[in-house]
């Protein structure tokens, strides 16, 4: 552990000026792909950039490892759900599951002041709530739906509403996704297991902890069929739930 924190110390600080070169850099690249390239320019810039920005991981040795076992529809929407451990959960899951349009509900604070995120969060599909206004986020959120279905675009969420920073899974809320469901009856549900991206953060921001293994594991897809809104997220949480466990 003393070494891990040592070439934290020593690493981390290389790792953030990467990390932020690359957001302010693709800033520009985001505003002229969307001008020029429309939706899929913006879209290949902001993938570009997610990978980039996974690669800054490597620079505090951090291996990250994507498992997908699963034939996943092209042509129906997906809804994707995952628990939540640390900042350096999203960028993979851009990457990996890039050619599933995956849109994130994400928290409308995000959409200011952040170079490259904020725009992307902004112009890219996203659905930015206030969660201080339950009715604005239900607006956001139906409006996700109804661009998942016309779109054949996925959605992102992490049910837990906010990060365990410890690793343990705090329960689902359920009504970001049930109210998917509702809108998008056809969506196929797939959870997603994240593993040891909270080590990474385990001293703080600084230092990042040295050579920690992140993984993200694609578990078995619940069919919304036949099943309640509810019942297939629980279903989803406790696949998650007992494979982390």
């Amino acid at each position: 552990m003393k070494v891990k924190k040592l070439l934290g110390y020593i690493l981390s600080p290389i790792h953030y000026l990467m990390f932020g070169l690359f957001l302010v850099i693709f800033h520009p690249i985001q505003w002229l792909s969307l001008k020029f390239g429309g939706y899929a320019g913006h879209k290949l810039s902001v993938d570009i950039m997610n990978f980039f920005l996974v690669a800054t991981y490597y620079i505090v040795g951090c291996r990250v490892q994507f498992k997908n076992e699963y034939d996943l529809p092209i042509g129906r929407p997906l809804i994707f759900v995952a628990n939540h451990q640390s900042m350096y959960d999203v960028s993979p899951l851009i990457w990996f599951l890039r050619r599933y349009h995956v849109k994130f509900v994400s928290k409308i604070e995000l959409t200011k002041g952040i170079p490259s995120i904020s725009f992307n969060l902004k112009y890219g599909g996203a659905a930015n709530i206030d969660r201080k206004d339950p009715k604005q986020s239900i607006a956001e959120i139906l409006k996700l739906a109804k661009r998942m279905k016309e779109n054949n675009w996925s959605a992102g969420i992490f049910p837990e509403g906010t990060r365990s920073k410890d690793g343990c899974m705090k329960p689902f809320i359920l009504g970001g996704v049930t109210t998917i469901l509702k809108r998008a009856p056809n969506a196929l549900v797939v959870p997603i297991a994240i593993e040891n991206s909270w080590k990474l953060t385990r001293y703080g921001k600084y230092p990042l902890s040295f050579g920690e293994h992140m993984k993200l594991t694609v578990l078995k897809p619940v069919d919304a069929a036949g099943l309640s809104p509810d019942e297939v997220i629980l279903q989803a949480e406790k696949q998650i739930r007992e494979f982390i466990a």
